[in-house]
């Protein structure tokens, strides 16, 4: 299959990415976030990562719409300081409006802290509801709560976190829009 095909899910609608990555560069993408994408696109799925990254303050870039509304699904790899980021948060709430598939992975954080907008994300929204519009907010902890709410994989359950690679690779399998013949997961 070419890089710059297209296939589509069962409603006809085609994609450019299967899979649109969302996470916090500083809590992941040296390690869990850049090994899961290297099994991805191993494995021949389209992963869209932006590792570009924003500046604070930055609104999120329209590419990044794009590629959102242009993914089949998403991964949103949820750590500590994943609502640090407005800009993190921007893309769960574009997703959320999206309605498509979304693979939420915990990283090291609880999932009912993530739902209750506890322990480290308490603090984050407590200063967002201080110096951010209430309309933003509120999308905001809807898309986190729509995420803890969405049955997804908490890596401390997982002792070899290779094995939680291979898993999402063989869970992404099973959807229709992926072609099952491209899938070769390696045993760890």
């Amino acid at each position: 299959m070419a890089d710059d095909e297209t296939w589509s899910l069962t409603s006809g609608h085609s994609f450019h990415y299967d899979i649109f990555l969302s996470f916090r560069g500083e809590d992941t993408s040296h390690n869990f976030t850049n090994k899961l994408y290297n099994e991805l696109v191993r494995n021949g799925v389209r992963t869209f990562i932006d590792d570009e990254g924003l500046d604070r303050g930055e609104e999120i870039a329209p590419s990044l719409v794009t590629a959102i509304e242009d993914s089949a699904a998403s991964i949103a790899v949820i750590s500590e300081n994943y609502c640090s980021s407005k800009w993190c948060l921007e893309e769960l709430a574009k997703i959320a409006e999206c309605k498509r598939q979304l693979l939420p992975v915990f990283y090291g954080v609880d999932p009912s802290d993530v739902r209750r907008q506890k322990g480290p994300f308490e603090e984050h929204f407590r200063n967002y509801d201080i110096l951010v519009e209430p309309e933003k907010v509120s999308r905001w902890r809807e898309a986190m709560k729509k995420a803890s709410n969405t049955a997804g994989w908490d890596s401390r359950l997982w002792y070899i976190l290779s094995s939680l690679y291979l898993f999402l690779c063989l869970k992404i399998s099973t959807y229709k829009f992926l072609p099952p013949s491209i899938f070769i997961c390696p045993v760890y």
